[in-house]
């Protein structure tokens, strides 16, 4: 597989476009404010994203009213809203959904909603989230059933990411020849959506519950255990360039503290212990990020390499966002344990992600099956 050494001019240009957006529109304060309400977003924003800076619609094809780009420019959008804790619909909507759509292979399907993804007028989301933590075939419960009148799903589906306020969720749902996918237009359709009380509200996820719903089948029928098993390659990627950003920040805010923080006439930095502590973290850091990087080349060539790859990255930037941000917590001495410093943000954050779409024992699983150990 051919890695890229550096990016291009045009790839850090949009990092630092995202970058000083998100800087300027997600500062602490704002995440603050959008955690405490129920949207968990706000919506002039998030139109400005797709409007202004076509972030929504990066990596759509132009075919369907995107920017045509690849896996690399998404994966550094996403490391720059996970620097910046954004607080948006962005991974359920652009990597759940969006993926999920492109690889079903249903082009009505993509045609009818992929527009409205690209210009930031739909929110979707994807039921990927089970009890364990990832999904797994043998998990699924909603069950679809077919009449003269079409398809309609029951069941309930817990931790679906932005899913109470998602217009579109897609379901993978058992049917006579296997695991389906079918989309809910919840603009439409009488479902019962509950917020989720959970440790992190930068993330809003709620309880979907399905009786006789009306349904459209996505793709073909029995064929969304195949289409899921990429789409979660893909996500396993996007989640750890995220990670790898909410990981430089608690590193960058560890940094900055220990560098001003005075004790004993010195500041704490100066500290043998502490320079220790601080160079593993950054180890682990810098190791995450080539692991995300890595996976992220995998992604941009889909080749071969991409599922282990995934699961490489994924396990590794977990922990490696666990490990910043628990001892950014520690740096901090007493103050990292309030509610009025940050460092608590992006330990939430962390261990969230840690579980979002399966924790790192499951990805290392997933690795060893990959390459046969």
């Amino acid at each position: 597989m051919t890695l890229f050494a550096t990016f291009t001019d045009e790839q850090n240009q949009l990092r630092a476009l995202v970058r000083d957006y998100v800087r300027e529109k997600s500062p602490e304060t704002e995440v603050r404010r959008l955690m405490a309400t129920d949207e968990g977003y706000d919506p002039v924003i998030w139109t400005q994203m797709a409007r202004d800076l076509g972030l929504q619609g990066l990596a759509i094809p132009e075919q369907y009213g995107g920017q045509g780009a690849g896996w690399i420019e998404l994966g550094i959008v996403l490391e720059e809203t996970g620097r910046a804790l954004l607080c948006a619909p962005f991974f359920s909507t652009v990597v759940l959904a969006a993926t999920t759509l492109l690889e079903s292979g249903d082009e009505e399907a993509k045609e009818q909603y992929l527009p409205a993804i690209a210009d930031g007028s739909l929110i979707a989301t994807v039921t990927l989230i089970v009890e364990h933590g990832c999904w797994n075939p043998d998990d699924v419960t909603v069950r679809a059933t077919h009449d003269p009148d079409g398809w309609t799903l029951n069941g309930t589906q817990q931790y679906v990411l932005d899913g109470a306020h998602a217009q579109l969720i897609i379901v993978p749902a058992r049917t006579a020849t296997g695991i389906s996918l079918f989309a809910i237009d919840t603009t439409d359709s009488a479902i019962v959506r509950t917020p989720s009380i959970t440790l992190d509200q930068t993330r809003k996820l709620a309880v979907v519950e399905l009786d006789s719903t009306p349904a459209r089948l996505i793709g073909a029928e029995g064929g969304g255990r195949q289409v899921l098993e990429r789409v979660l390659d893909f996500a396993a990627v996007a989640l750890a360039a995220e990670q790898v950003g909410g990981a430089e920040a608690a590193l960058d805010m560890s940094t900055a503290y220990l560098k001003t923080r005075v004790q004993f006439g010195q500041v704490i930095g100066a500290f043998q212990a502490l320079k220790h502590m601080a160079a593993d973290v950054l180890i682990e850091v810098e190791s995450a990020k080539s692991a995300a990087y890595y996976a992220l080349a995998a992604a941009a060539a889909d080749n071969e390499e991409l599922p282990a790859a995934a699961a490489l990255a994924r396990a590794y930037c977990s922990e490696a966002f666990v490990t910043a941000a628990h001892q950014n917590i520690q740096f901090h001495g007493g103050m990292g344990f309030t509610w009025e410093v940050p460092a608590h943000l992006y330990f939430k954050r962390a261990r969230s992600s840690e579980l979002l779409l399966g924790d790192a024992g499951t990805h290392r699983a997933r690795l060893a099956q990959r390459i046969g150990i």
